[in-house]
């Protein structure tokens, strides 16, 4: 539950700043009737799509395009104001810094501590809901190659 209010409060500071802007798709990105994933697709845009924000909610924002209206993941936008270089997931970050001044505006989130994660008690249901997100070898392969992604193998870190 405090995992949940976490992401929600990260959602409400970090994303009002993309309400009545314009921005940029930084990835192929699906518009969708509705702000769920397993909403009907209305159409497909382009990576660097220009989309007029029009509204946000949660990890969704409803944009507005010459292709079509409706709803995209957050991640897949960068905002006209973010700063040259920055995409996706730091550009939100970066929202913000304000002007020339530099300015940085930094908001502090508590996390989990070890007694939290220690004591939090199993949850079969919340568990098996899980699976609906596993994909197999074939669709995290095309993933990463939509993402632009390349492999690395990375060496194993002992537990200090």
């Amino acid at each position: 539950m405090k995992k949940v209010m976490v992401l929600l409060l990260l959602s409400c500071i970090t994303l009002p700043a993309l309400a009545d802007s314009i921005g940029y798709t930084v990835r192929t990105t699906e518009i969708k009737a509705k702000p769920f994933s397993d909403a009907a697709t209305l159409t497909t845009l382009p990576e660097k799509a220009s989309v007029n924000i029009v509204q946000r909610m949660g990890g969704w924002v409803r944009i507005s395009t010459p292709k079509g209206n409706g709803w995209v993941k957050m991640l897949n936008l960068r905002s006209s104001s973010a700063r040259a270089g920055d995409s996706g997931l730091q550009s939100l970050f970066n929202m913000g810094r304000t002007g020339s001044s530099g300015i940085t505006v930094a908001t502090g989130v508590r996390g989990l501590s070890s007694e939290d994660l220690q004591n939090a008690p199993p949850n079969p249901t919340e568990f098996a809901k899980l699976k609906n997100y596993a994909v197999n070898a074939n669709q995290a392969s095309h993933f990463a190659q939509n993402g632009k992604l390349k492999s690395q193998t990375l060496d194993f870190v002992e537990a200090q």
